[in-house]
């Protein structure tokens, strides 16, 4: 079940347990995953990394925030986010159990889950991504989300392989009830080749996340003029490569802030900004509060 949180109760909500920035995938390990068990309802925390987010909760309750939407999870539901999407998680109910999978793209390639590219399902603003929306559905999710925390637990020969295909199984289950969005406002499809063809340059901006990768680069990395560039990866990944790369900056940014002693002008400058009101305004822009504010409550 998802709502949207009364205005003005983000920003300070969305840092008050800010805590981690994790650079932990690679293309030889593009799967975290793990099982937690939490005892004691635990206060809002936030979590940016680079890999795509996909959990199911167990047993228990928690809620996953967004920084305008909140799904309030019960057994069987599922939630996602893209890459370096800023979201935050609280824990509501004792002995709260969930798994979750954090992978690169190309984990999972250039499947398809029916008849759309899995990408789809998180090609969409938080609220408009699928979720288990029937008492069936959310026992079928359950069902695989337990199959996949015993891969994780047990970690048996080829479990990664295995996981893969649960991940798999689990988009295609949750794809089954749900009609893009985007298909539905007459946007082009997504095509699954697609994502091929521009992962040189989410792997270039992957490598590093503190600089300002200009699109020339990204597209004679891929092999593409700007043009056909540009309008493949918009497509893709439904948003500009430029605001791919500076939400991948601005989480850079958040890391530094709650783990060096570094001006935000200093700061600004490690990351490629302008300046450091140049920073101040897209920062405030994407978290909701000043960076000093979110050093601040993070620490």
């Amino acid at each position: 079940m998802g709502e949207r949180p009364q205005p003005g109760n983000v920003a300070l909500d969305w840092v008050i347990r800010a805590r981690r920035y994790e650079y932990h995938l690679s293309s030889d390990t593009p799967l975290s995953a793990g099982v937690n068990l939490h005892l004691r309802p635990r206060p809002l925390e936030l979590d940016i990394h680079d890999g795509i987010e996909l959990g199911v909760l167990l047993q228990g309750a928690e809620e996953r925030h967004y920084q305008d939407y909140v799904l309030r999870c019960r057994p069987g539901d599922v939630w996602m986010c893209a890459m370096w999407e800023p979201h935050g998680w609280r824990i509501t109910a004792p002995n709260t159990r969930n798994v979750v999978s954090v992978f690169l793209p190309e984990f999972l390639g250039e499947e398809m889950v029916g008849d759309i590219p899995w990408l789809s399902l998180l090609a969409v603003p938080p609220d408009q991504r699928p979720t288990a929306s029937s008492p069936q559905l959310r026992k079928q999710v359950l069902a695989i989300g337990r199959e996949l925390e015993e891969e994780v637990q047990k970690r048996k020969p080829a479990w990664v392989c295995a996981a893969r295909l649960h991940l798999l199984r689990l988009l295609l289950t949750l794809s089954r009830r749900w009609k893009p969005p985007a298909l539905a406002s007459g946007l082009p499809a997504l095509r699954p080749h697609n994502l091929s063809r521009i992962m040189p340059a989410v792997a270039l901006v992957h490598a590093n996340p503190d600089r300002r990768v200009g699109t020339k680069e990204a597209a004679a990395a891929c092999g593409l003029s700007r043009a056909q560039f540009n309008r493949i990866f918009t497509q893709t990944m439904r948003m500009s490569f430029a605001r791919f790369c500076l939400r991948a900056r601005l989480a850079f940014v958040a890391h530094r802030l709650l783990t060096s002693d570094l001006s935000t002008e200093g700061i600004a400058e490690e990351a490629g900004f302008v300046d450091a009101s140049h920073l101040h305004r897209a920062f405030v822009k994407d978290y909701g509060c000043t960076p000093g504010r979110y050093r601040e409550q993070g620490r």
